[in-house]
């Protein structure tokens, strides 16, 4: 029996956390268990970040995490809570697990007959469009609730969220939910200098896309992590002299792929005991400003491919030239030249406080008792990946690795992050109906 939704759980974007999120709340609702129905607000289409159309990747590049790792990944249900028993006493958490399965990377393959040539192959990671491929097919074997618009302001009235999103046709309407969750990166049209011959990453894949690349002998990447990489990897198949990566690291890093990397971001049980400056480096070292093996392994044999260590300050035309500015702490600045700039520095992690009202940024900064910076809102996000003492409840799963553990933000535990979302929500929202009962028989 089918169980009614307790609340509804906005979230804007609709991608592999939005798909784990409202998968798992359609098992649980299945079996007859409580959770929030799951409203998407997406710009584009499901998983438009991995195609083409969203900014981010002209899509036939490949996925830097192993597709195994997908919306149900490590599968260990915990909704039930320990000990929980359906009504012939059987395992519940065993029973979703079982039931993500359906919607696994795996399941896909069978169904799209494509299973065994995945495995004779060597189980190679997919191209980005195929990724986009599967998490649609996640959404039209959920009937995901997708509203098809872009959020315009964020506001809130204590108890609810309220999204003003405009459709295509340019008609708005307003949403509101029990909890918001945002998820993704921001736009990606942002460059350090408004000039043809520096291109942001979305106008870098849009010109790639459209066989449209400026003819540069000199070019230069801004960026150390795997947006950085995807643009490197694109480049080095162009005729270009050289190709000089930007980064304040002292060389360019690989993502650790070794057991006790991993580990710590399947199952992030002993995160809290690890010291914030060990947090933070391993953070570094694994995920922000690393490239992944295989990316590292296409540019090993590339001798147009050079590093040059420092953080941009600066960026002008010189003649035909762009000037970069780069700054490195106790060293002189030092400027190069190049015909082609592309700014792969990645998304703005605070990029939804544009879209705040001016309630939504009170709440938010009488929470935090200070005005929001990054390490501020990282150090408040709970068990549960929401701001702490927030009401109503805001999930920031992009923002939770410092604080909860470095597979959050990416697509390393999908299956541990609608676990905790939803366990939190379906209890807040009993929570707040059984408070509000008692107040009405007083």
């Amino acid at each position: 029996m089918t169980a009614p939704p307790t609340g509804t759980l906005l979230i804007i974007g609709a991608g592999p956390k939005a798909l784990a999120v409202a998968a798992k709340a359609k098992v649980c609702r299945d079996l007859g268990m409580p959770a929030p129905h799951v409203r998407v607000i997406e710009a584009h289409a499901v998983g438009a970040n991995w195609q083409s159309i969203g900014g981010w990747t002209d899509g036939r590049h490949r996925l830097g995490t192993s597709p195994e790792k997908d919306i149900g990944f490590p599968y260990r249900s915990a909704f039930a809570g320990r000990g929980g028993k359906d009504a012939a006493g059987g395992d519940l958490n065993a029973e979703i697990s079982r039931r993500m399965l359906d919607y696994s990377w795996m399941s896909f393959l069978v169904e799209h007959q494509t299973y065994a040539e995945w495995i004779d192959r060597g189980r190679p990671n997919p191209h980005h469009h195929v990724w986009a491929r599967y998490l649609q097919w996640v959404a039209t074997r959920i009937d995901l609730d997708v509203v098809n618009g872009t959020v315009r302001a964020v506001s809130t009235d204590d108890e609810t969220w309220s999204l003003d999103v405009v459709a295509t046709d340019g008609t708005s309407s307003e949403i509101v939910g029990d909890a918001l969750m945002i998820t993704g990166p921001g736009a990606s049209e942002t460059a350090l200098l408004d000039d043809e011959r520096v291109l942001s990453i979305a106008s870098f894949w849009d010109r790639v896309s459209r066989r449209d690349l400026p003819v540069a002998s000199r070019a230069a990447v801004i960026g150390g992590g795997e947006t950085a990489g995807s643009a490197l990897d694109e480049l080095a198949r162009h005729e270009v002299m050289t190709v000089s990566v930007i980064s304040p690291g002292a060389t360019i890093y690989t993502r650790g792929e070794s057991y006790f990397e991993n580990a710590m971001f399947s199952d992030p049980t002993g995160w809290a005991n690890i010291s914030p400056d060990e947090r933070r480096e391993v953070i570094r070292r694994t995920d922000r400003g690393v490239f992944s093996v295989r990316v590292q392994e296409n540019l090993l044999g590339d001798n147009r491919i050079h590093h040059l260590q420092g953080r941009v300050v600066a960026a002008r035309r010189a003649g035909e030239m762009i000037a970069v500015t780069l700054h490195n702490p106790g060293r002189p600045s030092a400027t190069h030249t190049f015909d082609l700039v592309v700014d792969a520095t990645g998304g703005q992690p605070l990029w939804f406080l544009d879209l705040f009202t001016d309630d939504a940024a009170d709440l938010l900064e009488l929470t935090l008792g200070w005005p929001p910076t990054l390490e501020r809102v990282e150090s408040v996000i709970g068990h549960d990946l929401a701001v702490t003492g927030l009401t109503p409840t805001l999930f920031l799963p992009n923002l939770a690795g410092f604080a909860q553990g470095p597979g959050f933000p990416n697509l390393s535990c999908l299956g541990e992050l609608s676990n905790r979302i939803l366990r939190i929500s379906t209890r807040r929202r009993r929570d707040s109906r059984a408070t509000n009962s008692v107040g009405e028989a007083g």
